[in-house]
């Protein structure tokens, strides 16, 4: 499990910065990443870039990357291009460190029972 700090503007060239320090982190096994928003104050398409190789370069060792901390502006710009459906975010980075202690909330939900409806003309007499 690693949290780590995103830098407070996460552009081209703090974006290279920031992954050329966790790239080991993302090749582990099963590796478990969160990010930490809590500083940022710009984010442009690089840094939606670099969320998106630590998304997938974990994913290909059967890991994760949530989000934590994510300002509003931060937010909007996550929400625009669409990459917030991508990420699970939380409020804070301890409630990302739980969530990968815990069962998937769906792991506990019944199966659907497809109902059944016999047709009208079964029905009249």
């Amino acid at each position: 499990m690693v949290v780590k700090q995103l830098p407070e503007k996460l552009s081209l060239e703090q974006g290279r910065v920031f992954l050329r320090e966790i790239a080991h982190s993302l090749t582990a096994d099963r590796p478990h990443v969160v990010l930490d928003f809590s500083d940022v104050r710009q984010l442009d398409s690089a840094g939606i870039h670099v969320l998106l190789h630590c998304l997938e370069e974990a994913m290909k060792r059967n890991g994760d990357v949530k989000l934590a901390a994510v300002p509003p502006a931060a937010a909007v710009v996550l929400e625009l291009t669409k990459v917030d459906s991508l990420f699970e975010t939380f409020g804070t980075a301890a409630e990302a460190v739980n969530s990968f202690h815990q069962f998937p909330r769906h792991a506990f939900q019944p199966a659907l029972q497809p109902e059944y409806s016999s047709p009208a003309s079964e029905n009249a007499p």
